[in-house]
């Protein structure tokens, strides 16, 4: 089964709490089969840009097996990470499309039924947060981001007043964006210890794990790396110099699905719990992701989602949420299918 064309779209969704449109491009591969497959990715292109880049990367993908995803990783031409994420997802895709069954089968079957979502909070004051909070944990969403606003006050105050408002039952997460210098974020970890944060993610500006690994020494409260996570190697270099208690896996910065699963995998091996975050999705990524953590037993936390927010998706059937947990598609490949009249109706011109 070889690739035979290549369609790029640019979509965009309005999504709740964000002041515009989630914005999102689109990879249809099609094969010698008639199948297509599907993949998604975010992206600063603009549409003029859709039909030169489509002329330049078809020559590189046509011919090509969708078997030898292993060797799509390596082609340097496919970059950035997130498109090269994206043309890795559409060749799952059809690979699992191909056998008749959902990518989970594939990737050694379904371990898990239904995927925790994690939400992320958008307010701007602190009593809208607050509310909202309490909010997502009423519709049964237990798993929430506090997002850092660059001043270590308000920051701890608006995370002191999501804990008392969640209560017990929600975990609550701090994405500190790497927004802090040592000092600032000692301070911060000073002020949340006994506060039962799950984690705070990324304290630190610049990234520097052995700096993290330093702050870890100094605080008792748990600390996450995500953002310096390009390749599974750095998962290994955040193990060895004991940077963080978890890591925060993002498909699209790692470049795909399978350096995801490495990353998991050195996780668990070390010993330390890993979650899936940052995913950017109108539907088909949310999909994908679903598929690894339904077959991947490392990634144990809740995977961030904004999927709950949106106004509307792009797929045929909308994914089940319960109480705060995704349901993983059973149909075959990512388990979806795209909508083409919604590809039409929320086109970027």
């Amino acid at each position: 089964m070889t690739i035979t064309d290549l369609e790029f779209y640019l979509v965009a969704i309005p999504c709740d709490g964000r002041g515009r449109p989630l914005r999102s491009l689109l990879v249809r591969l099609a094969t010698d089969t008639r199948l297509e497959g599907w993949g998604e990715a975010a992206t600063s292109w603009r549409s003029s840009e859709l039909a030169p880049r489509r002329d330049s990367l078809l020559p590189l993908l046509a011919g090509r097996s969708v078997f030898d995803i292993e060797e799509l990783q390596s082609l340097a031409d496919l970059d950035p990470p997130p498109l090269r994420a994206a043309v890795e997802m559409a060749s799952w895709d059809l690979v699992s499309r191909s056998a008749g069954q959902p990518l989970c089968h594939l990737l050694g079957g379904r371990y898990r039924r239904r995927v925790p979502l994690a939400v992320r909070l958008h307010g701007r004051t602190e009593g809208e947060v607050a509310a909202l909070s309490r909010e997502m944990a009423d519709r049964g969403f237990h798993s929430q981001v506090v997002c850092s606003s660059g001043d270590l006050e308000q920051d701890i105050s608006q995370l002191l007043a999501v804990r008392e408002t969640a209560g017990p039952r929600v975990q609550v997460r701090f994405d500190a964006a790497s927004l802090y210098d040592m000092d600032t974020a000692r301070a911060l970890c000073r002020a949340l210890e006994g506060e039962n944060l799950e984690f705070v993610l990324d304290p630190l500006r610049g990234g520097s794990l052995d700096e993290t690994a330093s702050l870890r020494r100094q605080t008792t409260v748990p600390l996450a790396v995500g953002r310096p996570l390009h390749k599974p190697a750095d998962v290994l270099a955040t193990v060895r110099c004991g940077a963080a208690s978890q890591i925060v896996v993002d498909p699209a910065r790692l470049g795909g699905l399978v350096p995801s699963r490495k990353s998991g995998a050195i996780a668990q091996a070390a010993g330390i719990d890993a979650c899936v975050g940052g995913v950017h999705s109108l539907g088909i990524a949310t999909a994908a992701v679903l598929q690894l953590a339904a077959a991947t037993p490392a990634f144990s936390g809740a995977s961030e989602s904004c999927y709950h927010a949106l106004q509307d998706d792009l797929l045929v059937e909308r994914l089940e949420i319960i109480d705060g947990m995704i349901t993983v598609p059973h149909g075959p490949g990512l388990g979806v299918d795209v909508d083409r009249a919604k590809l039409e109706r929320y086109a970027v011109v």
